[in-house]
C-alpha cells in the first residue's frame, strides 16, 4: 500500500484552496448558509471525501504534515484572549459556572449513553467509553491518551475504535451546531443586542477603522508577544507536573496583557477589537479547521463504522436534546445562549475549534456574541480534560 506524505508547505497551500472551495460552495448553495455551516467545514469534508475516493481507487493513503496547523490554533486562541475585556469576564462569571456544571453533567451522560448502547449491541462496555467522552468531548488527543489504558481491559483494537469515533464525532460536531442555532433563533425570534464588533467578525461599525499593513503588523506583534509570554508560562506550569495545552496559556497571557498594559501605560493602544485582529483571527481559525478536516483519513473508520454509527447516532440525538432542553434554557434563552448552544454542539461531539467555528458562522449571519467567545473556550480548555479524566477512569472501572 502506498503512502503519500504531503509536507507542511504544500499542506498549508492545499488548506487555503480547501477553504476557498468551501466558501465558493457555501456561496453557491444557500441552504448551507441558512444552516450556518462554516466555510472550512464544507471545504474540508469535500477534500476528505476526495482523499477517501483516491484511497478506494488506487490504494494510496494521503497524509498531511500538520505542524503549521498547530501554530494556527495557537494564533487563534491568542487572538481570542487579546480581544477579551476583563469586564466581560467578570459579568460572565455566573454563566461560566453554569456552563461548567452542564459540561460535567454531559460528560457523565455521554458515557452512560455510550456504555448502554454498547451493551445493547453486545459489545464490551469499554467500547461505549471509547465512543463516549473519551473520543467525543475529549477528541483525538484524549482518545490517544486513554486507548492504551482501555486496551488493557481486553479491547485490543481500542486505538482504532477511538480514533474512528473521534473522526466521526468531528464530522457530526461540524454539522449540528449551525442548525441548532438556526432553529433556536427562528423559534424564539432572537436578536443580537450587541453593538460592538468581536474577534473573528467584521461588522459595519468597523468600516471606519483603517486597515493596512501597519495594522496587521501591530496585531501580529501583539500576538507574538502574548505567545512568547504564554510559552514561558506553559514551561513553568509543566515544570511542576501540571499539563495544559500551549494555546491555553497563550490565551490567558493575552487576556492579562490586553487588560493590564493599558492600565499601567494609559497611552498604550492594544490592537483589540479591530478589523485587523478580526482578519488575522478569521484566517487562523478558518485555515486550521480546513486543514483538520481535509486531513481526516476516512478509510480508518471503515472497519468499525457499523456499530459506531449506531452509537454515535444515539450520542448525537442525546446531545441535541440536551442542548435544546437544558443548555439553552439554563444559559438564558437569549441570542447569546443560542450562540453558546451552537458552540456546545461543536465541542461536545468534536473539539473546541469546531465549536468556535460553529459560533463564528452563526455570529457572522446574526451579529456578535462577545461573551460566548470567552466562556466556551475557557470552559472547554480548562475544565473538560480534568473532569473527563476522572469520569473516564470511573467508567472503565464500572465496565471491568
Amino acid at each position: 500500500m502506498n503512502t503519500i506524505v504531503v509536507d507542511n508547505f504544500l499542506a498549508y497551500t492545499i488548506g487555503i484552496v480547501v477553504f476557498l472551495m468551501g466558501a465558493a460552495v457555501n456561496k453557491r448553495f444557500s441552504i448551507l448558509r441558512t444552516y450556518n455551516i462554516p466555510d472550512p467545514v464544507t471545504g474540508g469534508l469535500i477534500a476528505a471525501a476526495v482523499t477517501f475516493a483516491i484511497y478506494l481507487t488506487t490504494g494510496a493513503e494521503i497524509t498531511f504534515e500538520m505542524e503549521i496547523r498547530d501554530y494556527l490554533l495557537v494564533f487563534f486562541f491568542t487572538s481570542i484572549g487579546l480581544n477579551a475585556r476583563l469586564t466581560d469576564l467578570i459579568s460572565g462569571g455566573r454563566q461560566m459556572l453554569i456552563m461548567l456544571g452542564l459540561t460535567l453533567a454531559f460528560i457523565v451522560l455521554q458515557n452512560l449513553v455510550g456504555m448502554g448502547a454498547a451493551t445493547i449491541l453486545g459489545l464490551p462496555r469499554e467500547v461505549g467509553v471509547l465512543a463516549g467522552s473519551a473520543s467525543l468531548i475529549g477528541g483525538h488527543g484524549t482518545t490517544i491518551a486513554w486507548a492504551p489504558e482501555i486496551a488493557k481491559q481486553g479491547i485490543e483494537n481500542a486505538m482504532e475504535i477511538g480514533v474512528a469515533a473521534a473522526t466521526l464525532g468531528l464530522i457530526l460536531a461540524s454539522l449540528i451546531g449551525g442548525p441548532i442555532a438556526k432553529y433556536l433563533i427562528s423559534r424564539f425570534q432572537l436578536r443580537c443586542s450587541e453593538t460592538e464588533s468581536v474577534v473573528g467578525i467584521a461588522h459595519d461599525i468597523e468600516e471606519s477603522q483603517s486597515l493596512d499593513h501597519v495594522n496587521i503588523m501591530a496585531v501580529v506583534l501583539g500576538l507574538h508577544i502574548s505567545i512568547i509570554c504564554g510559552w514561558f508560562a506553559h514551561q513553568a506550569i509543566a515544570s511542576v507536573g501540571f499539563k495544559l495545552p500551549l494555546f491555553v496559556t497563550c490565551l490567558l497571557s493575552a487576556i492579562i496583557l490586553s487588560n493590564a498594559l493599558p492600565m499601567i501605560f494609559p497611552k498604550m493602544k492594544m490592537p483589540t477589537r479591530t478589523r485587523a485582529l478580526a482578519i488575522v483571527s478569521d484566517f487562523s481559525l478558518g485555515l486550521f479547521l480546513a486543514m483538520s478536516l481535509m486531513s481526516m483519513q476516512l478509510w480508518t473508520i471503515a472497519g468499525s463504522a457499523g456499530s459506531l454509527l449506531v452509537i454515535l447516532t444515539l450520542q448525537t440525538a442525546m446531545a441535541v436534546v440536551f442542548i435544546l432542553w437544558i443548555v439553552f434554557p439554563l444559559m438564558g434563552k437569549d441570542y447569546q445562549a443560542a450562540v453558546l448552544s451552537a458552540g456546545f454542539g461543536g465541542f461536545a461531539m468534536g473539539a473546541t475549534p469546531t465549536a468556535i467555528a460553529n459560533m463564528t458562522a452563526v455570529t457572522k449571519s446574526h451579529g456578535p456574541a462577545p461573551l460566548a467567545f470567552i466562556i466556551l473556550p475557557l470552559v472547554a480548555a480548562f475544565f473538560v480534560d480534568v473532569a473527563n479524566a476522572f469520569v473516564i477512569r470511573f467508567a472503565i472501572a464500572m465496565g471491568s
